[in-house]
Order: structure tokens, then sequence, then C-alpha cells
């Protein structure tokens, strides 16, 4: 047992709270929408660190881990180009906004409105299996962390019976968060991830200091300079030889945050939860901010740290005894998923043990909840309902949700006994994802952003992305070291699908009349003026999309300008570097030096943003409390399309 009695004291009483938390949400769910969409009262900062709460995830920690562990620092470089990118996305309100604005509840709701019910049924049927077998693992990977961190025993006596502690640890981890979601929904949802989000940033820098205080920075030169010279960990122009999490798997994932911006349904009830547009856009500009302690720090230090204790010779010692469990491990997918976390079992001292395995705990839930949540109000929203052709009653609705999310639970428990991985988390990721996300982004931009996108193209754009991803499953599975991995099978289902979209379109659009968009995006006389009254203006169009207009607030336009001005530094600091990269040859002082400063000012920052969001977030959710304790329900606002909204569509 790696835990002492006041490492589990710390994971208890973290539990505790969130327990409480749950509880009191209780009351406050009183209609279908408030279960799938927190009756739409989320705040900015409420939004934005919920749902980076619920992306993050033990399993997206433990994944994370094991690309950095390869990648060392490098990814980051490239990030900070691409970093534009993102920022453009987030304050255009590329996508969210848009969506936001048709004030569905689910994706497929949208495909229903925009193409038709039948699209609508293979749509939300196709995001529920890719979700169903992507969320597989989840239990699996979440299990296997908490055994080998916390140090368990492999099986428990129970009457005389020898009980794997991996089916148990699964049903625990997967119990906690149907409770949650069974109790409040997605007001349950919001407010344990937000909690566990301030607990999660707070304890990812106390973990950051600490690690930094014992490992030295000369050490982790000497360690990473050891390392074969085209897969260094440290220059990321030296990484020809690095396997899988290269240049390319970067590029195509930035390609895909543009083409699949809200492609991905894990997290979908988050896409429908914010009271306003506005409120919706300014929480995805805030994740520039949000992911600082989270995705620019900690993923990234505490591999490198790990790799540093297991390979320089000061640590040997140390290091030596985590040999024979890595040996013990089954497959070389298992070691490289724990590799990281049982390094920590040997850095982290007492207390701070405890601390980070009620992190994993808060992250396992807080991704399980939304994930259980997304997939089963699918199933029931996109293809049990449209089926039905008619709406449920209320209290019949909310019975089938939880029903549909119980299965899931069941289905995870199932597939992640039975299933062997056989590769890393996120090929698996990037693969069973792009079965809906690889023809989605271009039916979503399509069908928001173009009035000439036609119903036949969703369909045929929809099915080439799937067929691209399946058969990128299928000769996976047939040779294991095939040269194409799941991350190009994504990017080829992209250009595929994007391709057939606009040619379908063409060919199938002459002589019809364009869709009327504005009754799609509540635009003129179909404007919900209550919605526009939050932030008092209108939005703008076109390029002026990427600047300030009517709708802000003097402390929106600040956080526009420091959005602006921390990423354009960044990016002064790429060019920079790679004209001295390219001109002459960098040493690999000189980057463990820039590396060095870069977590200095990563680690400042992290403060300054756990403060400022923890402020905003609670603002945020007594405002949320309040309007649910007071507002009206609409009954009638279940997702279900009725035949004359089709119409006037």
């Amino acid at each position: 047992m790696n835990l002492t009695v006041l490492d589990w004291g710390i994971v208890a009483a973290v539990f505790l709270f969130i327990v409480s938390a749950v509880l009191s949400s209780k009351r406050l769910m009183r209609s279908v929408s408030d279960f799938l969409a927190a009756g739409r009262t989320g705040g900015r900062y409420l939004i934005s660190l919920s749902q980076g709460t619920a992306a993050l995830g033990a399993i997206t920690i433990v994944g994370m881990f094991e690309m950095n562990y390869i990648a060392g620092f490098n990814l980051r470089w490239w990030e900070m180009v691409m970093a534009v990118v993102l920022v453009a996305i987030s304050v255009s309100g590329w996508v969210l906004y848009r969506f936001r604005q048709t004030r569905c509840l689910t994706m497929a709701q949208f495909f229903e409105i925009r193409y038709s019910r039948r699209f609508r049924i293979f749509a939300g049927l196709l995001a529920f299996l890719a979700g169903l077998i992507n969320f597989g693992i989840f239990p699996a990977v979440s299990a296997r962390f908490f055994i080998y961190f916390c140090g368990l025993p492999a099986t428990v006596d129970l009457a005389g019976l020898h009980i794997p502690t991996f089916a148990l640890v699964m049903i625990v981890i997967l119990w906690i968060p149907l409770f949650f979601v069974f109790s409040g929904g997605q007001i349950a949802v919001m407010i344990t991830d937000f909690l566990q989000g301030i607990f999660t940033n707070v304890v990812f820098v106390v973990i950051i200091i600490v690690l930094m205080l014992k490992i030295d920075w000369s050490h982790i030169f000497a360690a990473v300079s050891a390392a074969p010279a085209n897969a260094s960990l440290i220059n990321p122009f030296r990484t020809g030889s690095t396997k899988d999490y290269n240049f390319w798997y970067f590029f195509i994932g930035m390609v895909g945050v543009i083409y699949g911006k809200l492609s991905w349904q894990g997290t979908q009830a988050y896409n429908a939860s914010a009271k306003s547009a506005h409120e919706a856009k300014m929480g995805d500009v805030l994740m520039n901010w949000r992911n600082i302690p989270q995705w620019g720090l900690f993923l990234v230090f505490v591999p490198v740290a790990a790799y540093t204790f297991l390979h320089h010779p000061d640590y040997a010692a140390a290091a030596a005894g985590l040999k024979p469990v890595l040996d013990g491990l089954a497959s070389d997918a298992l070691r490289s998923q724990l590799i990281v976390p049982l390094a920590l079992t040997k850095l982290l001292p007492v207390g701070l043990m405890g601390a980070f395995a009620a992190v994993m705990l808060a992250a396992s839930i807080a991704c399980h909840e939304t994930y259980l949540h997304s997939w089963g109000s699918i199933f029931i929203q996109d293809v049990v309902m449209p089926l039905r052709r008619k709406p449920f009653a209320p209290k019949t609705h909310l019975k089938a949700l939880k029903l549909a999310i119980l299965g899931v639970a069941a289905f995870s428990f199932i597939f992640s006994l039975l299933f062997q991985q056989s590769e890393y988390i996120f090929l698996f990721f990037a693969v069973t994802g792009a079965i809906f996300a690889g023809g989605s982004g271009a039916v979503i931009i399509g069908g928001l952003y173009w009035k000439r996108g036609t119903t036949a193209a969703a369909w045929a754009a929809m099915i080439t992305g799937s067929v691209t991803a399946v058969g990128g499953i299928v000769v996976q599975q047939i040779d294991k070291n095939f040269f194409i991995n799941g991350q190009m099978f994504w990017g080829l289902a992209m250009v595929l699908s994007s391709v057939v979209y606009v040619a379908v379109s063409l060919l199938t659009g002459r002589g019809r009349r364009a869709f009327e968009m504005d009754h799609l995006l509540r635009r003129g006389a179909f404007r919900i003026q209550e919605e526009y009254k939050v932030v008092g203006g209108v939005p703008l169009k076109g390029w002026k999309v990427l600047g300030m207009g009517r709708e802000f607030t003097p402390f929106d336009k600040v956080i526009y300008i420091a959005t602006y001005a921390w990423t354009l530094s960044w990016v002064v600091v790429f060019v920079i570097g790679t004209a001295m990269n390219l001109t002459g040859s960098v040493g690999g002082a000189a980057w463990m030096a820039f590396w060095k400063a870069y977590t200095s000012i990563y680690l400042a920052v992290s403060v300054v943003v756990i403060l400022w969001f923890s402020a905003g977030g609670l603002r945020d959710l007594r405002r949320m409390i309040a309007a649910l304790k007071t507002m009206t329900r609409d009954h009638g606002d279940d997702g279900f399309v009725h035949a004359r909204e089709e119409k006037a569509s």
C-alpha cells in the first residue's frame, strides 16, 4: 500500500465535500432541459472551468503523461504558433456561437432542423456508438492507475471468494458518477466539475513546486541529453525519430481543432448550457487561460521529471524499486500508461500522494459523469425520441435518460473487462473518435455557415468520414505496424468528407431554394430578445468577429486584449527561436535554459489564473443557483423537433 492514513484521509475529505455539493443540487433539477443543459444558466467561468475538468479526466492525465514522456517539451513549441489558430477560433466564436444560437440541446437536434429527421437518427446513432466504444476503456485505464498508484492488492477476499480488485475499482469509479448524474443531471455535473477543477489546479501547482525543488534542472538536462539524437525531449527540431507523437501528429490535431469544433460529443451538454451565445464564446476564450496550469504546465513538466527520475544515475537506487512492477505488467501498452504514475509514487511526499490520488478521483468522476451523461442523453434524444415521432412526458423522459445512462455504464464496465488495449491511449481516441468526428465536422460547419449545403451532402460526408475511420480500425487490427496510425486516418477522414460535402452540395443544390438561416440561428424576426439583453448588443459579422463589438463589457475587452497579448508574445518567441534554429545550431543547454524560463513563467501565471477563475466561477455558481431557484420552466423545451418547426426552417 503506497498511501498512508493521512493520504486516505485527504481522499475521503475531498470525496465527502463533492458528495455534499451533489446532494444540495438535487432540489434544483426540475425539468428535462435542467437535466440536459442546466436550464441554460451557465456563466463563462463556470462553463470554462467545469468543461475543462470534464475534458481532463483521469484517462486524459494518464494519456498526456504517456505522450509527453515520449515527446518531452517539444509539442509545446509547435503549439505556440498554432495557439494563434486556437485564439482565433475562440474569440470569433467559431461554430460554438452559432450552435448556441440555435438553442438545440444536442448536435443531432440541430441536424434534424438543418437537414432531416432521418439524418438526425443516423448521426445520433453514429455519435452514440463511437462514444460508447471510445468510453469503453475509460474505467479500465482509471482503475489501473488507482491500483498501481495506491498499491492495492490484485484481489480482495469477500466471503471466501477472491474478487479481482480491478473489477471492484471499476464498479466504484462508475457507481459514484452514476449517483451524481442521477441526482441532478447537468446541474450536478457542472457544480461538481467546477469544484473539482479548483482543487485540481491548486494541487497541480503544488506538485510542480515540489518536483522543481526535488529535481534539479541540471539533472533534467543530463537525463534528456542521453536521449537519441533525433528523438530529443527538449529540441523540437531534432525529433525525426520520435514515433507517433511527432510533428504530423500535432499538425493533424491542430487542423482537427478547426474542422472538428464541437464534433466530439463527449462533453456535448456544455455546448448548450451557457446562458447566452456570448457567454458561451467568452467561456471558450477563457479556455486559453484555463489550460495554462493543466495542459501548459503540469501535464508537460511531470512526465519530464519522471523521465529524469528513471534515467539519471543519481536516482537509480530509488528507481530500481519500480523495475519489478513494470516488468510484471502484461503488455507494453500498460507499461507505457503506468510508468509516470509509478515514478510519482517515489517522488511525491506523504500528503501530496493523497492529494494527487484525490485529484485523480475527482478527474475520474468529472470525466465519467460527463461522458455517461452525454452518451446516454444522445441515445434517448437523438435515436429513441425521433423514432417515436412524439415527445415523452417529462417524468417518463427523465426515467428514460437515466436508464440509458445506466446502460452506458454497464457496457463500459464489460468492455473494460474484456478489451485488450494494444496502442497508445490518444491514438485509440483518434481512431474511435473519427467514427463520428471524421465526417461530422464538414456537416456541422456546412450546416451553420453555408446556406447551400444539402441533406444529401450531409449523408455523403458523414458516411465517407465514418467508413474511412472504420477502415483505419480494421487495418490496424490486421497489421499493428501499418505505416498510417490512428491520427493519420483521422486526417484522411477530414479531407475526404470535406471534399464530398462541397461536391455533393453543388451537384444536388442546383435550382433549390437556399436554407433559411435566420430561423435556425434565431436572428432577425426569430430573435429571442431575452438572450441578447444579457449582453446588451448584437454580435459582429465577417472579419469583425475577431474584434470587440457592442455586446462586450469593459472587462470582456480586457480579457480579449490580454488573450491576444499573451498569445502573440509566444508567437514572437516561436518566430525568433525558429529563425535561430534554421540559420544555425542551437545547443541543448540553450534549449534547457529556455524550457526552464518557460516553466517558471507558466507557474507564475498559473497562480493568477487559479485565483481569477475561482473568484469568477464562484460568482457564476451563485448566479446559476439563484436563477434555477426562480426561473419558470418550459417543459416543451425537451429537444423534440415538431413538424411545423421543420417546415418553417
